[in-house]
Formats: structure tokens, C-alpha cells, sequence
């Protein structure tokens, strides 16, 4: 894969306090950052494909079984004994 240097602005206390957490992970910062941008991708891309999978069943709906007709009314379902 190839790679390409960036450049980030970001405020000292966050670089140093990212610094410390990457070492205690016994990484590099550039990996630690990798890594994040990594997770930030799939999560947005499997969410949206939960997303459009779920709409997709939705439009579709589901097949309960009743033929599209409740033989059962409201005060039936309701009642209590």
C-alpha cells in the first residue's frame, strides 16, 4: 500500500497526551492514528450498509403470515380475563 505524509494541527496538550497513550500501547503515534482513522471508516461504512439493508426491508416488509388481513380486533387483542 502506498503511503502519503500529512500534516495535522492539532492543540500541544492533545499531541502530548496522544504521544503518552501510544507508547503505553507500544506504538507509533502514526500507527495509532492509522488505526483510528482506520475504525472512523469501517464504522461509517458498515453503518451505512446496515442503514441501506434495513430501509431496503422496510420498503419491502415482512410476511407475518396474516396474508395481509387481521382477522383480530383491536378490543380482542386487548381484552383481558
Amino acid at each position: 500500500m502506498e503511503k502519503q505524509n500529512v500534516t495535522l494541527s492539532i492543540p500541544r496538550l492533545l499531541l502530548k497526551q496522544a504521544k503518552i497513550f501510544a507508547a503505553s500501547q507500544d506504538k507509533s503515534l502514526s500507527q495509532i492514528m492509522r488505526e483510528s482513522l482506520e475504525e472512523k471508516v469501517r464504522e461509517e461504512t458498515d453503518y451505512n450498509k446496515a442503514r441501506k439493508r434495513q430501509l431496503r426491508l422496510l420498503k419491502k416488509g415482512l410476511n407475518l403470515g396474516t396474508g395481509g388481513q387481521v382477522k383480530t380486533s383491536r378490543d380482542e387483542l386487548h381484552a383481558r380475563e
